[in-house]
């Protein structure tokens, strides 16, 4: 990368108006050099995008909302007061969950209500629940930090010593047992088991195959907190990106990169719309697959991405419902009988599993304006396989029907009457709108114990001056992590 000449910024191109993409731009705006982006679509926010149907709002994408202060810090990287253009709050509840055999909890936003409601609810033990709760919480503060604040892949970030000693300073079994294997030797009830087994579902991993060192997740949720955006998911995608425009960065929408033009291992620019651009640094917020691909025309780059499992991907309805529902809260699951069985025919056979497990995510339970009076917007999603060229139209009306099965099953009522309009998403269409190869959600799975240093890097080792963030790529997707990535490709920068 050259040296830029005292009085002249840096310019730096961003490819993508995702949340990492868009998070990147203001950290880099932020330090003082120009930045432009690209993106496709008419509207950024990449996955985390919105739509309406009348006054039915939906939010199209994630529904989990994590680790709030990563977004107060951008606001306050730029001399603004958070508060004043973005507002939250911390919700009591993490989910509600439904069994199979009637019994029924609230997971609470707090370790020792958690236990609590377990041990009343499930026969779980309470003490053990308090205990896989700190341990949770040590893993991520010994771990958890060093990996998701640090590229993996500098060397001088920090020695192996310091990741083994991480490893050793909670426990042994992290990296050589499965998640699920984990979980059944710390707790009693097979539905406490399901419900930390879940947590792997959120990096698209399979709990049976993916490592212990995942069930630092549920510290997040649980410990630190589960929020709500005031306006819907939505909100955070438009306040980090009014919050860009604010810092001088530049937004092309509907302005697809034809290519990203190099010399030898050197990049020059890109070329948009047939117009060649000169930039002194290019940050990719596409599928790092696709990158190469089909910006760098680098196949062989582009196959080595591939040696590893993609993640899986999801169907997902979006109901409007002309009625309400009032055991249901924020975020809702309806566990499947058999989980292992679920898992084997994603990973495994590349299908559909004909009892899913369902979430339900519904907005209106906490602000009312998100759907008409005594009405609920529903967002519903299964896990699914990632793209292998399956008949997806028959695994989605499979999928619709066994979803509805399963809540007039659970819920002694059935929704289907109350929908009044529908809409979905499928892996197909989640590529070909984000352009995440094979629709995977989160790039690669974390099916492996050294999954985590297998993602790619968030820096090319073949091309000086390309840099890539977001969900394909370290650390790992999901808002938190994607965040995350905009952090460490600044710092690189």
């Amino acid at each position: 990368m050259h040296h830029v000449n005292p009085g002249t910024a840096k310019r730096v191109a961003i490819i993508g108006a995702g949340i990492a993409g868009l998070a990147t731009a203001v950290r880099l705006a932020a330090k003082g050099m120009e930045v432009e982006v690209f993106e496709k679509n008419a509207y950024p926010g990449g996955k985390l995008s919105h739509f309406a149907f009348g006054e039915y709002q939906f939010d199209a994408g994630p529904s989990l909302f994590t680790q709030a202060a990563q977004v107060d810090e951008l606001f306050r990287l730029c001399g603004l007061n958070p508060e004043d253009h973005f507002s939250y709050y911390r919700s009591d509840e993490a989910c509600r969950y439904f069994f199979e055999s009637g019994k029924k909890m609230t997971a609470y936003a707090d370790r020792y209500k958690l236990a609590s409601e377990m041990a009343s609810q499930l026969g779980e033990n309470e003490e053990d629940v308090v205990r896989y709760m700190n341990s949770s919480e040590s893993a991520f503060n010994h771990i958890g930090t060093l990996f998701l604040t640090k590229s993996l892949h500098k060397i001088s970030s920090f020695s192996f010593r310091e990741i083994w000693s991480a490893i050793r300073a909670t426990r042994p079994g992290y990296l050589l047992s499965s998640m699920n294997d984990y979980n059944k030797n710390l707790l009693k009830t097979k539905e406490a088991v399901q419900i930390f087994n879940r947590y792997a579902t959120y990096n698209g991993s399979n709990p049976f195959t993916a490592p212990a060192m995942l069930s630092m997740i549920p510290h997040l949720e649980i410990n630190e907190g589960t929020f709500y955006p005031a306006g819907g998911m939505i909100s955070i995608t438009r306040s980090i990106h009014q919050l860009g425009e604010r810092m001088g960065v530049k937004f092309h929408f509907n302005a697809p990169v034809d290519s990203i033009l190099t010399e030898g291992k050197k990049l020059k620019g890109l070329r948009v719309n047939g117009e060649k651009l000169n930039f002194d640094a290019i940050v990719s917020n596409m599928d790092v697959y696709y990158t190469y691909g089909k910006l760098l025309g680098n196949q062989v780059r582009a196959k080595k991405v591939l040696k590893q499992e993609r993640s899986s991907s999801a169907v997902i309805f979006y109901w409007a419902v002309n009625t309400s529902f009032l055991e249901l809260g924020l975020h809702n699951i309806f566990f499947t009988e058999d989980y292992q069985a679920e898992f084997q025919h994603i990973f495994e056979r590349a299908s559909m599993y004909h009892d899913p497990t369902v979430y339900i995510n519904i907005t209106s339970k906490m602000e009312s304006n998100q759907a008409p009076e005594g009405a609920e917007n529903w967002f519903v999603m299964v896990n699914a396989p990632h793209d292998k060229g399956q008949d997806w139209e028959a695994f989605r009306s499979e999928a619709r029907q066994n979803v509805l099965a399963k809540l007039t099953r659970m819920l002694g009522r059935n929704p289907e009457p109350h929908i009044v309009f529908e809409d979905y998403l499928d892996p197909p269409l989640i590529d070909r709108k984000t352009n995440s190869y094979t629709g995977s959600l989160y790039g690669t799975s974390s099916n492996s114990k050294f999954a985590a240093f297998l993602r790619h890097p968030n820096f090319s080792s073949s091309y000086q001056g390309l840099y890539f963030v977001g969900g394909s790529v370290h650390p790992g997707g999901g808002i938190p992590l994607c965040l995350r990535s905009a952090e460490i490709v600044s710092n690189l920068i």
